[in-house]
């Protein structure tokens, strides 16, 4: 009798434990690539270019990723690869004098040109995350215009 309590007992213990094994596997988000392509007004300096994956990280957090994009060396993308799935929003300016910051008048205004994803325009500063937003579920290109 104990020896049948003690089969039972481990078929039971390995039944169990051969759940996990048997459960599908969570789905894993497909990695994207964003390709952003530039239309530039000069050939000299560099794009530089910050991605977010967040609408409270464009508002004044961290970018996810960031690229320079080297204009006066013929360059004209950024590539963002092994993006996990999401929506993703970026800023960009032209750094045309090449002292690596954006330039701007007195007021705070950029004298630099600068774009935002979609090519999205702001109302009295920068582009709302709303309208700069991108979905990314795989390969997405987009031509953006530095105005």
């Amino acid at each position: 009798m104990k020896t049948l309590i003690r089969s039972c007992a481990l078929a039971a213990i390995l039944a169990v434990g051969a759940l996990p094994a048997l459960a599908q596997a969570p789905a894993t988000p497909s990695a994207g690539r964003l390709a952003l392509t530039f239309e530039v007004g000069a050939e000299t300096g560099a794009i530089m270019v910050v991605l977010f994956d967040s609408e409270a990280a464009y508002s004044g957090g961290a970018p996810v990723r960031q690229a320079r994009v080297d204009v006066a060396g013929g360059q004209r993308q950024a590539v963002f690869e092994g993006l996990p799935a999401g929506d993703y929003a970026a800023r960009a300016f032209h750094d045309v004098d090449g002292n690596g910051r954006m330039n701007t008048n007195p007021f705070g205004m950029p004298t630099e040109p600068y774009a935002f994803s979609n090519n999205a325009v702001g109302n009295m500063g920068p582009a709302s995350w709303d309208r700069a937003r991108v979905a990314v579920s795989g390969d997405v290109a987009q031509t953006l215009t530095i105005r």
